[in-house]
């Protein structure tokens, strides 16, 4: 045998060889395509989208109570079951710090002790009442959100006290309960008695609406131009950005406010905003005057009770506060 025909017969073996190689990579492909077309046929769609764009199912199933648990927070319908328009009313209860009042405070009425606080909460959830946030409400009246069973009832915390995280976090955790953080951005430090950044935090994670009162409680009626901008626009502004939350409601600090003050927080996007005039907060209520009930300290569990129902007729807040 020459050497041409050893060469010719040594590249059809090569040939021969590729060919194999060839038909088994395809047979490898095509086993291949066929487990992934049975993985895909069971567990509907391993993609992130289906092939209408529709993002795939989460790893924890979402009930339907989460999705508009969450949907409410946001201050939406969407995702969850809606209706028409919600038309009960829901008191908002005003507190500040959780804890007894030291000697020669200046504002004693503004301490509710710990274990009375926990005795309230105790008597509101034996009367019926369940507490949701601002968010909720709003979501009920404007779409038909449901506010659970019971009668709803909004919990604020003004200031952001330490106090409101050491001590009336844990009691409403146990009750399933969530609040209403109306806080402040510099007027309340951690020296003095402030909020730290993680349990702002914490208060989030743990389903508590945050709000704002501003940066330092100022008293709005008195500011030019830009510094009201400051306190109510940019103060939200803020809190979006480092919290990761809507801040769809302001509370004036000390509840003074005028048309001047209601037009920059209606301009800076809030939905609404609350005050310090006693009433119960109403569908048909003007959402940037909404009343509240200040518990005061030594408040028995009765007499709360009692002031929530004796308020329910009271006339709406005025167009103007600048009082105590």
């Amino acid at each position: 045998m020459d050497l041409d025909e050893r060469r010719q017969r040594r590249e059809q073996r090569r040939r021969e060889l590729r060919r194999r190689r060839a038909l088994a990579a395809g047979a490898l492909i095509a086993v291949a395509a066929v487990i992934l077309a049975v993985v895909l046929a069971g567990s509907g769609g391993s993609s992130s989208h289906t092939a209408t764009g529709t993002p795939r199912a989460s790893r924890h199933p979402v009930t339907a109570r989460s999705r508009s648990a969450a949907a409410a927070r946001r201050g939406t319908a969407a995702a969850g079951p809606t209706g028409p328009p919600g038309t009960q009313s829901v008191p908002i209860l005003m507190y500040h710090v959780i804890a007894a009042p030291p000697a020669g405070a200046p504002f004693p009425g503004l301490y509710v002790e710990p274990e009375l606080f926990a005795a309230q909460m105790q008597a509101l959830k034996h009367a019926g009442w369940h507490a949701v946030t601002q968010d909720q409400v709003e979501a009920y009246w404007r779409h038909g959100v449901p506010l659970g069973p019971g009668k709803p009832i909004v919990l604020t915390f003004d200031n952001g006290y330490q106090s409101q995280y050491t001590q009336a976090l844990p009691v409403l955790r146990r009750l399933g309960w969530v609040a209403v953080e109306n806080i402040q951005l510099s007027g309340l430090p951690p020296s003095q008695g402030g909020l730290l950044q993680r349990q702002i935090r914490g208060l989030v994670a743990a389903g508590w609406e945050l709000d704002t009162q501003g940066f330092s409680h100022a008293d709005l009626v008195t500011l030019d131009d830009a510094e009201l901008h400051y306190q109510v626009a940019v103060a939200r502004q803020v809190i979006r950005r480092r919290y990761g939350v809507p801040v769809n409601w302001f509370c004036y600090p000390s509840g003074h406010y005028d048309a001047r003050v209601v037009a920059e927080v209606r301009s800076a996007g809030y939905a609404g905003s609350t005050t310090v005039v006693p009433g119960w907060a109403a569908p048909d209520s003007d959402p940037y005057r909404l009343p509240r009930l200040r518990v005061l300290g030594g408040t028995s569990p009765q007499s709360l009770l009692a002031e929530i129902a004796s308020i329910r007729g009271d006339p709406p807040a005025p167009d103007s506060y600048t009082g105590g």
